[in-house]
């Protein structure tokens, strides 16, 4: 089938269930979503002739995981995005499966994307191959083919190529599982983007204090933030332990020292990018402010898609909000990127209101499915704070010094489930709820929690209960609607 086949049939999809989409109440706000079908993992993240580009797996024919084009949304501010044609289709021999995860680079005044391409044969057996196209205009691009093919020593598990420029030189990072069933990171380098060396293993799935660390490793990217060089990745197969690694598949980064000649990583442990429910495949640029930007996919692998709500209209996932990322007491944090801001209106304010535990409390104005919320908390003399958004519940627990989420599960009518994390106080909360979604960000980017949450969309208070007492300065902003479905 040719690319023009391809495409006209995806886009016959999006008119055919535009209206029952766009009839979903749980449709959110101001993230970017798929115009039909399944959204999963962000690629190609690129900042281009003074636009933003962010690419997206997407399945238009169904809400589950079958063949992937390349979505693409442009804009000039981060906020408001427009869709732009797709960028690619599953139509050549070497991709004929999903044009799967990869990334983006700007050189000579064009866009170069690197993917995945996936070859699933008659008898079920899988090829991979890291393939590049290339864009004069940042809208059509051109496929030149496979770059690299699997090497020896590795599975067909091989992927989402993360390409970036370091001391004169191109480098890839993939994602590869080896034929011992154990995740890496493998780096290749390139003087020219067509011929590439392989270089060897980075990082591997013993490399967590000696542990069995997975086996496959996704969508690795790296970059160097303020002294450290950062790895992040998702490695899949690790069991729970404790309050860490309780989703399906885990996403995070090692800190620490790349030597690219000898191909070695001197590196703290692994940790953790976002406690929530719903974070997987995190994709990173720079812009012309110099900042490391994220988006992440709002969603994770397989377990409980088909319980979502939003499936009987036809549609499934969304992308995170923008992020940048600072390296700051050691750790990664995010934060909200600040073109955000553009999208408050109706602020209400109060200050020093006190709360203690006389009674729950409610204010008027704090309250609805689409807000950002800030609240600095102070003259702490309690032991428990308990927000509550919804139907959702926001806790920190100051004896235990342990914040938990909790949402209402997609399965069970009244039961709730939770993730938790560490805290050694809580002095502040920004928080981004969309009809169907919700990010927390604590102490200015130093955890973070996403998830999708599906409450009763009737419910709409906002209730402050405190074992105790604390001062809370609190303001709240209506955030405007962006979306165009």
């Amino acid at each position: 089938m040719n690319s023009r086949i391809e495409k006209d049939i995806a886009y016959k999809q999006i008119e055919d269930n535009k209206q029952k989409v766009a009839s979903d109440p749980y449709r959110l706000h101001y993230h970017i979503m798929p115009p039909v079908g399944l959204l999963n993992d962000p690629n190609g993240f690129v900042f281009f002739k003074g636009q933003y580009h962010i690419f997206y797996q997407w399945n238009p024919f169904a809400t589950n995981h079958g063949p992937k084009f390349w979505g693409h949304s442009v804009s000039e501010d981060l906020v408001h995005w427009r869709e732009a044609p797709i960028a690619l289709a599953p139509d050549k021999w070497y991709d004929k499966n999903g044009c799967y995860s990869g990334s983006a680079i700007v050189f000579e005044d064009k866009i170069y994307v690197f993917y995945t391409g996936n070859v699933i044969d008659d008898e079920g057996n899988r090829n991979s191959y890291q393939c590049m196209a290339v864009s004069i205009d940042g809208v059509h691009f051109e496929k030149k083919g496979p770059v690299i093919h699997v090497p020896d020593g590795y599975t067909a598990h091989f992927r989402d190529p993360k390409v970036f420029f370091n001391n004169g030189k191109w480098f890839m990072v993939l994602g590869a599982q080896t034929e011992k069933e154990t995740g890496e990171a493998v780096l290749y380098t390139s003087s020219d983007l067509k011929t590439w060396i392989f270089k060897g293993t980075l990082l591997g799935a013993e490399s967590n204090g000696g542990e069995d660390f997975g086996y496959m490793w996704e969508c690795p990217d790296i970059f160097r933030l303020g002294d450290k060089d950062i790895l992040l990745v998702c490695p899949q197969g690790i069991p729970a332990r404790g309050f860490q690694y309780q989703n399906i598949f885990q996403s995070g980064y090692f800190a620490g020292q790349i030597d690219y000649d000898n191909v070695s990583f001197l590196h703290d442990s692994f940790v953790e990018l976002d406690r929530g429910f719903d974070f997987y495949a995190p994709q990173t640029t720079v812009d012309k402010k110099g900042r490391r930007l994220l988006f992440g996919w709002l969603g994770n692998a397989e377990v409980g898609e088909s319980k979502h709500p939003t499936v009987k209209y036809n549609w499934i996932h969304a992308l995170t909000i923008p992020r940048y990322l600072e390296w700051k007491d050691g750790k990664l944090w995010q934060c909200p990127v600040e073109e955000l801001e553009k999208l408050y209106e109706d602020e209400t304010y109060y200050d020093n209101v006190v709360i203690d535990n006389k009674k729950p409390i409610t204010l008027p104005y704090v309250y609805g499915n689409v807000f950002a919320m800030k609240l600095g908390i102070k003259n702490w003399q309690a032991s428990k704070l308990i927000v509550q958004i919804g139907e959702s519940n926001l806790i920190y627990d100051q004896t235990s010094q342990v914040f938990t989420f909790q949402r209402k599960t997609f399965t069970a009518p009244h039961a709730l489930e939770s993730r938790h994390c560490v805290l050694k106080n809580l002095k502040e909360m920004l928080i981004f709820k969309d009809t169907s979604s919700m990010e927390i960000f604590l102490n200015d980017g130093e955890e973070v929690f996403s998830s999708r949450i599906f409450d009763d969309l009737e419910a709409k208070d906002v209730i402050f209960k405190v074992e105790g007492s604390v001062t809370i300065n609190i303001k709240k902003w209506n955030v405007k609607k962006i979306t165009k479905y």
